[in-house]
């Protein structure tokens, strides 16, 4: 799952899955990413300008979740996502963010292979410190969808569930870096 539907606040109103990265739109970047990684079903969770980026990026086979509620922040999208994979089969829900252009498909597959059933929790981790991409087995769902607000995610809930949850080093291979300010943008290519 992908949560792009941030309005981009701090980026003058510009929603970061419309920025440029590679010459195209940074969405379209993370669905191959994911895809690269071996993602299966990839759910695109879209807010701010949503039919913008479906005109502008490819996001060809994916199922893609419009939050009409983006703007309270995170929470809700995750929220979104997470009810669109209901009925669906799906055992477990890798999340990554949009804006995290220097995590690659191989920290992306190192957290899937830690998968372990639908009790799973893995979090990939930068020198030690919890980050992105974080997999929820179905059987946190609705824990995660119960306690996840504001721009909080599922902060809230990872917290309570420390002890449970596997991280997976990354930092030998991605940059957990955000762009959140115009300063970040000299992240992208």
């Amino acid at each position: 799952m992908l949560l792009a539907a941030g309005g981009g606040r701090r980026l003058g109103g510009r929603p970061k899955a419309l920025l440029e990265h590679r010459g195209r739109p940074l969405v379209e970047h993370a669905v191959g990413v994911l895809r690269a990684a071996g993602c299966g079903r990839i759910h695109v969770v879209l807010g701010a300008r949503a039919q913008e980026v479906c005109a502008r990026a490819d996001l060809g086979g994916c199922v893609v979740v419009e939050n009409p509620d983006w703007a309270e922040g995170m929470g809700s999208s995750l929220r979104a996502g997470l009810g669109s994979l209901a009925g669906t089969g799906a055992r477990a829900a890798l999340v990554s963010l949009v804006d995290q252009p220097g995590i690659g498909p191989e920290a992306v597959a190192r957290v899937l292979r830690a998968y372990e059933g639908e009790g799973s929790l893995v979090s990939a981790a930068y020198d030690g410190e919890r980050g992105h991409p974080v997999l929820f087995g179905a059987a946190h769902w609705p824990g995660i969808a119960a306690t996840a607000t504001g721009d909080r995610g599922a902060r809230a809930y990872l917290r309570e569930h420390a002890d449970a949850i596997r991280l997976v080093e990354c930092a030998d291979i991605a940059e957990a870096y955000d762009i959140d300010t115009e300063a970040d943008l000299r992240h992208l290519e």
